[in-house]
């Protein structure tokens, strides 16, 4: 009984384990190295010295052998859904609704470094600073949900008081990037131009023309050339940050540690049926003597033997099942694409 539920609770955190490693982010995660970047604020402190760092930045890593692309952002996808404007739109009535969405600060070719789908009209221009229009690319669930059967290029949104400043103008639609945990929904959200809100802390994606590795010791070493006094944090590839990821690690932590228990439990558990069968065995030689004496074949003395073992091993699975389904309800919050009473994890794992 007790390896059933630790069994059926190990298959269960393992399912959940290979299912959330199977979301899709949208983009490609293989080929990319990322990073944060924090600048000294007393000397890069004001719009036009954060922007010109950011573009000498970008110069500086795009010229290391093996990198073909790189954007900046003001938070890095497949970290968390937050960071969020409260937004309104031009033209249409409000009343007090709450339209929150994420909001990033990126480069011209942050979705070219991601591999991220251009849905419809364009990303941004590295000449739309604050010197022009404001302008804002979307994602498909936020174009979905509050411009369904029309094109939303064109339209402009700003926040709830629709203050001038904060009024943009929507240019494109990417697909959806996830930007939170791999199994947490994907939220609607709205990418504003960082040449239009520069700033000295940022991450940088780097998108790579060979492994990573060959690439990764060179990049510090560039950026500190630019300026010592700048510095850079949280270096890794893209494949590791997901594999890595706090929901990832405890789901895979969880499976491989049930599953260790579960392994000892069935270890134990075909040891001490055998040691039951065994001993009543023993007692009870003497009437076996006298079956083979009498005629018995040894088919029907196996059959006599294996039916009481088959007994007990039913009734361990019966009693097994009900419990393993308990047990797997109350940990149903680390399951993930997967009910507490799967009929399959079940049933292999009773078979």
């Amino acid at each position: 009984t007790t390896a059933m539920i630790l069994l059926v609770g190990a298959a269960l955190l393992g399912k959940s384990f290979y299912r959330v490693l199977q979301v899709g982010t949208n983009f490609e995660t293989q080929r990319m190295i990322t990073m944060r970047i924090s600048a000294p604020r007393l000397v890069y402190g004001d719009d036009e010295k954060s922007l010109a760092l950011s573009r000498q930045l970008l110069e500086r890593v795009k010229s290391i052998p093996g990198v073909s692309a790189v954007g900046l952002t003001s938070t890095l996808p497949v970290t968390f859904n937050g960071n969020t404007d409260w937004i309104r739109f031009v033209g249409r009535e409000y009343n007090g609704e709450h339209n929150e969405v994420n909001q990033r600060d990126v480069t011209p070719e942050y979705f070219t470094a991601l591999q991220a789908k251009l849905l419809r009209g364009r990303t941004f221009l590295d000449s739309e600073d604050k010197s022009k229009p404001r302008v804002t690319v979307i994602n498909k669930t936020l174009a979905n949900k509050y411009f369904p059967g029309e094109d939303p290029n064109g339209k402009r949104i700003g926040d709830t008081q629709l203050t001038q400043d904060s009024i943009k103008e929507i240019i494109g639609v990417v697909d959806d990037i996830r930007e939170g945990p791999l199994e947490a929904e994907i939220w609607p959200a709205a990418y504003y131009a960082f040449n239009q809100e520069p700033d000295v802390d940022f991450s940088v994606v780097v998108r790579t023309a060979q492994s990573e590795e060959s690439v990764l010791p060179a990049l510090p070493d560039a950026i500190n050339e630019l300026d010592p006094n700048i510095n850079v944090s949280n270096l890794t590839t893209m494949t590791e940050r997901v594999r890595n990821a706090p929901q990832v690690y405890l789901r895979r932590s969880a499976t491989w540690l049930v599953g260790g228990f579960a392994a000892v439990a069935l270890l134990l558990g075909v040891v001490g049926l055998y040691g039951v069968v065994a001993y009543s065995v023993s007692q009870r030689t003497r009437e076996i003597g006298v079956r083979i004496a009498l005629g018995a074949q040894r088919s029907m003395v196996y059959s006599l033997v294996l039916r009481e073992a088959g007994m007990l091993a039913l009734l361990g699975i019966a009693i097994g099942l009900g419990c393993s389904v308990a047990v797997a309800t109350l940990i149903r919050k680390l399951l993930f694409g997967i009910s507490p009473w799967d009929a399959t994890t079940l049933i292999g794992v009773a078979i």
